[in-house]
């Protein structure tokens, strides 16, 4: 791997490639699967900015870690009776 593509940073996120390395990606379509929604409700998650994601050419790669955050964020708990 080249050093200057760990270091190199997105024009419209600001954030450094480095900090994308060492989690795992995941495309639109399977952030969906696994949230059993829409591609087209995390395309407006990403866009709210309520889901972190950087863009590769045309597509969103979203990191599992944020995803997890995600969810873990907006658990809800029940109370029992």
């Amino acid at each position: 791997m080249c050093h200057m593509w760990h270091t190199r940073k997105d024009r419209d996120t600001g954030v450094s490639e480095a900090e994308f390395v060492g989690g795992n990606l995941l495309t639109v379509a399977e952030v969906a699967s696994a949230m059993r929604v829409s591609n087209m409700t995390v395309y407006r998650l990403i866009k709210a900015g309520d889901l972190p994601a950087v863009r590769i050419g045309k597509n969103f790669r979203i990191r599992e870690a944020d995803v997890r955050r995600y969810l873990a964020d907006r658990a809800v708990r029940v109370g029992g009776t």
